[in-house]
């Protein structure tokens, strides 16, 4: 049995990891409303006055960022407090920083 040559970096992976969870608009606007609030931490009921969403939506949106990392979870029933993760907050922006820092050739051809 052969096994596939792993040809992405860890660093590919993690950047395809944090791609993927922020993939949807309303991650996004998580994302954006727990960022405005560093140092503190926001109820997903909090969140839930904020979407147009059913509260069961938001919370598979909260999982999918959870399972990536980008925010961490505090169960007080019968309540969850979210936050950043600050720690892969920061690692995610210097991933996607020198990603798009690259300079690209910008020719004629493909």
């Amino acid at each position: 049995m052969t096994s596939k040559k792993k040809f992405a970096t860890e660093s590919q992976e993690k950047m395809a990891l944090y791609s993927k969870a922020m993939a949807h608009p309303v991650r996004i606007f998580i994302l954006d409303f727990l960022a405005g609030s560093i140092g503190k931490c926001c109820y997903s009921g909090d969140m839930a006055e904020e979407l147009p969403i059913a509260r069961s939506t938001l919370s598979e949106h909260l999982k999918e960022l959870k399972k990536a990392g980008l925010i961490q979870g505090e169960i007080n029933p019968p309540y969850i407090k979210y936050c950043i993760n600050q720690k892969n907050w920061e690692e995610a922006g210097e991933l996607f920083h020198r990603f798009y820092e690259r300079k690209v050739f910008s020719g004629d051809t493909c």
